[in-house]
């Protein structure tokens, strides 16, 4: 039998839940984008087994950049629903200093095999560079929890915005013409 405290911690929970969907609904959203709450230093590429698309890159040597981190994996849905605009963005604005880095962080055994993230890759059309994150090592240094998920990293190598999931792509492409105005 539930107390009154833990009946009402489970109201406050529906609530909150109910709150969220309709949120949801009404937006057409299924992820959270804010700009980053602490701004901190982005954290470096580490125990990458396989770079695909490029030789090794490091946030130190990128300083100067805009980069758009992007944990993905291949399987998962709403990581393929985004790579439209992923694809889009690193288009549109590598030539004005924006660098997409998609961290492949598998979910499932399979995901680990580089020849699948390389069959996957040349799918989905996929032609900025990819860190295989087999051993979850960078997903642990940002420490994410959602595919996918964004980190804009600025100019001197701060976090400054994350978006989990999908939607708010008009105010992620927002934040990236923001960051590369910005003089270094």
């Amino acid at each position: 039998m539930l107390n009154r405290l833990q009946k009402f911690a489970v109201a406050a929970t529906l609530a909150a839940t109910a709150v969220t969907i309709a949120a949801t609904a009404a937006t057409g959203t299924t992820g959270v984008a804010e700009p980053h709450k602490s701004v901190s230093t982005a954290p470096e590429f580490t125990g990458i087994s396989t770079w695909l698309n490029s030789d090794p890159l490091t946030i130190q040597k990128l300083r100067g950049k805009v980069v758009l981190v992007d944990f993905w994996t291949y399987t998962c849905i709403n990581c393929i629903n985004t790579l439209p605009y992923v694809k889009s963005w690193n288009q549109k604005y590598k030539d004005q200093g924006l660098v997409v880095v998609g961290v492949h962080t598998p979910e499932y055994p399979f995901e680990r095999d580089t020849d699948n993230v390389k069959t996957a890759i040349k799918r989905f059309g996929i032609t900025y560079p990819v860190a295989q994150d087999n051993q979850y090592a960078t997903w642990r240094a940002y420490d994410n929890q959602y595919w996918p998920a964004f980190y804009l990293i600025d100019k001197k190598g701060q976090v400054v915005y994350t978006h989990f999931g999908e939607g708010d792509y008009a105010q992620t492409e927002a934040a990236i013409q923001t960051l590369l105005a910005q003089k270094s």
